[in-house]
């Protein structure tokens, strides 16, 4: 044996894992489906711990938030019954609400019926009793009340709105788009896969582990949010993330167990071959997301932590499921995975004559690779030309569907109440001594607030102390909306000017503000703090993985060069989507002008993940057929060429889950839905078949090129590892 080979007479880990699997599939099976169940178990018995205001808050909001929950001052959950028009009738219906809303058990108080500014509505303030987890379910109590009185003066127009009952209605509309998205994703993905595999066994494996795998990671990451909670959407992430991996995995590992059957191998062969080669791309696809997403931590946002850990805990179930049961389902069906066949289906998917189309393709690309690569990074920089006007805003009513009953409550009774919307609420922790001259510099700031355009004056401001007279808050109505720039300036005006000038003033004072609109400004700022460092860090990683994974430093340059085009294109897209009008009738929406301030870095961090995907396993065929002698451009053509169907189909996969999003009516998702299925499909159609053969065409063998230290390492992927893990004969 040579001394080449003689390096590799221990098969890489990825190869004994999958060989015991294969060899012990009864263990294996039952060993993964004992996971699951334990796992499915852990999330009924624990349940997932949901985030809190607390948890939530960042900057000075959350210190805001933080010294309300210590003074026993956090604000009830509202409501408000809004009846129109006013007049005698409209009085008699107010005092009949507040009679029975005052009855109810939900209700902590009823306010004095109050008329708006304009003299044409009343409304009626009502305080719940639970907190803001259990109020959605008490909220429906109150609901039936105004319900009743509306039926008793039909002439009046009678209806509620508040926190509680948007947010009930809000999640509800949610769990339903989600419902309906879980139905259909199913048979969508099983399609794709027979159009695949022509085989219905063979397109339902990759469906089954990927099912498997969002069960488990719902699970685990139900203990885990006892230590990172859930900020609202990890379990729609997981089920996204987990269904596109999930499948992607199984996918690339099934088509090389398939083809290297179709060579001449022995299932046991062929589940080592692929275990290998492709089981090793698998695994450094799966680091790689897990990478990018270890990036959002830094943004030090629980919102953020949670998303990170579940999508690092499905990946990572994805990655173990495709190394330990998937080769065991394979030894264990052997030929029958090709079983039942869809006829015509099964023809056109195993033919066995050259192909035509890719060849085809790639010919611009390796004949004149210069040119080639100029026109097409234009076009993206063309297509991500939008992404620098991009405006973002932070989710609030203004993006919530107005097709919602009771958002158009919500509208006109902010539109006769202005307090009743956005609001700046001040918090202030004093010595006990000095709660006097608190109260008198919040008044005195409440009084400055009442001449002041910046602030709502259809309600007056009212201070609230603690018991013990440490902490003080006052609530300042904002007559614009939360995310709007006249909102950010009432509050520098308030921080900067009123609040230094009055309470400011008061020895040993402490102050804080906290509310919508603060909330929002403090996140943002936060984000844009953080935002180099976490781009700075997923850049510098995805480089060393790929430059470590391909001993070579040109692979990871390029690695970064392709994912960062694919990824701004995509961002151009969102804007030129999300921030005009032409597509509302397309994608069912009411354009805000905005993209929602999460959805930037979330896709940034995810897509260059995901990404990944197609790069290792591109580029690990381009450099298997390199290790054999082919020159570069045979070898980009036959890389790309014998993975085009692999690719495709998990691209197919991706696109038609992530399209399922696009589809709710919830902007954040359907923005998070259509970013996602655009870049997948510009990273696996341009980059693949135009930008990466250019590069590497151009590059030609400088591709390998790295320092002698890293040259001398093992080589991560070549066609010696095949060869003398499973000759043939």
């Amino acid at each position: 044996m040579s001394h080449t080979s003689s390096r590799y007479s221990r098969p890489p880990v990825t190869v004994r894992v999958a060989r015991w699997s294969a060899t012990h599939p009864g263990r294996a099976i039952g060993g993964w489906f004992a996971f699951v169940l334990l796992c499915l178990a852990a999330m009924s018995v624990a349940g997932i711990q949901q985030a809190n205001q607390l948890d939530l808050g960042i900057g000075e909001s959350g210190r805001a938030e933080r010294m309300l929950d210590e003074g026993g001052l956090e604000a009830p959950i509202t409501e408000n019954v809004l009846i129109t028009p006013a007049g005698p009738d409209a009085d008699a219906a107010a005092a009949e609400v507040a009679e029975q809303l005052a009855a109810l058990p939900e209700v902590e108080s009823v306010g004095d019926p109050v008329t708006a500014p304009g003299g044409d509505a009343v409304t009626v303030p009502v305080a719940m009793t639970a907190d803001e987890d259990q109020a959605e379910d008490d909220v429906q109590a109150l609901r039936d009340v105004t319900a009743g009185v509306q039926e008793q003066y039909p002439d009046l127009l009678v209806e509620q709105a508040g926190e509680a009952s948007v947010m009930k209605d809000f999640f509800g509309l949610l769990e339903e788009d989600l419902g309906t998205i879980a139905m259909l994703s199913l048979p969508v993905t099983l399609l794709v896969l027979l159009v695949a595999f022509g085989a219905i066994l063979a397109a339902g494996v990759p469906v089954l582990l990927a099912i498997s795998s969002v069960g488990s990671a719902i699970g685990l990451y139900a203990l885990a949010s006892y230590a990172v909670p859930d900020g609202g959407t990890v379990t729609h992430l997981v089920l996204l993330i987990g269904m596109a991996v999930g499948v992607d995995y199984s996918l690339f590992y099934l088509r090389r167990e398939r083809e290297e059957r179709a060579r001449g191998r022995d299932t046991l062969q062929a589940v080592e071959i692929a275990a290998a080669t492709s089981g090793h791309s698998v695994v450094v696809s799966g680091l790689a997301v897990a990478v990018s997403m270890a990036g959002l931590y830094l943004a030090a946002d629980v919102n953020f932590a949670s998303m990170a850990t579940g999508a690092i805990l499905v990946v990572a179930i994805a990655v173990i499921g495709s190394l330990t049961v998937l080769p065991a389902l394979l030894a264990k069906l052997g030929h029958r995975i090709d079983r039942p066949r869809v006829p015509v289906l099964w023809r056109l998917t195993n033919q066995q004559r050259p192909p035509r189309l890719w060849p085809a393709i790639l010919r611009p690309a390796l004949r004149r690779p210069a040119v080639t690569l100029v026109v097409a990074v234009l076009a993206l920089l063309a297509l991500a030309a939008p992404a620098l006007d991009l405006k973002l805003a932070n989710p609030d009513e203004a993006a919530f569907p107005r097709s919602l009953p009771v958002m158009q409550s919500y509208d006109r009774l902010v539109e006769a109440f202005p307090s009743t919307g956005a609001a700046h609420v001040v918090v202030v922790e004093a010595p006990s001594d000095e709660a006097g001259d608190v109260r008198a510099a919040l008044e005195d700031l409440a009084g400055r607030t009442a001449t002041d355009d910046n602030f709502a004056h259809d309600q007056e401001p009212v201070v609230a102390q603690s018991e013990d007279g440490r902490f003080s808050t006052l609530r300042v109505g904002v007559p614009f909306g939360p995310d709007s720039d006249e909102a950010a300036r009432s509050l520098d005006v308030l921080r900067d000017d009123l609040i230094p000038a009055t309470v400011g003033a008061v020895s040993g004072a402490e102050t804080a503000v906290t509310g919508e609109v603060a909330d929002g400004v403090d996140y943002n700022d936060n984000l844009a703090a953080k935002l180099p460092w976490i781009i700075g860090f997923v850049l510098v990683l995805a480089f060393v993985m790929m430059t470590v994974t391909f001993r070579s430093v040109v692979v990871g340059l390029t690695t970064v060069f392709v994912n960062l085009l694919s990824t701004v294109a995509a961002f151009g897209v969102l804007a030129l989507v999300f921030q005009h009008s032409w597509a509302e009738g397309l994608l069912n929406f009411t354009s805000t002008g905005t993209v929602v301030v999460w959805i930037p870095l979330f896709l940034f961090v995810i897509l260059f993940g995901l990404s990944m995907d197609y790069h290792v396993f591109v580029v690990s065929r381009i450099r298997e057929a390199a290790d054999r002698g082919l020159p570069i451009r045979a070898a980009v053509r036959e890389g790309i060429t014998t993975s085009a169907g692999t690719v495709t189909s998990a691209a197919l996969v991706m696109v038609a889950v992530f399209g399922l999003f696009a589809a709710m009516r919830v902007l954040e998702m359907k923005q998070m839905g259509v970013g996602l299925a655009v870049a997948v499909l510009i990273d696996a159609v341009v980059i693949r078949a135009v930008v990466l053969p250019s590069v590497m065409a151009l590059l030609g063998n400088a591709n390998w090129w790295a320092p002698r230290w890293l040259r001398r390492s093992r080589p991560a992927v070549g066609a010696e590892t095949e060869r003398e893990l499973t000759p043939v004969g």
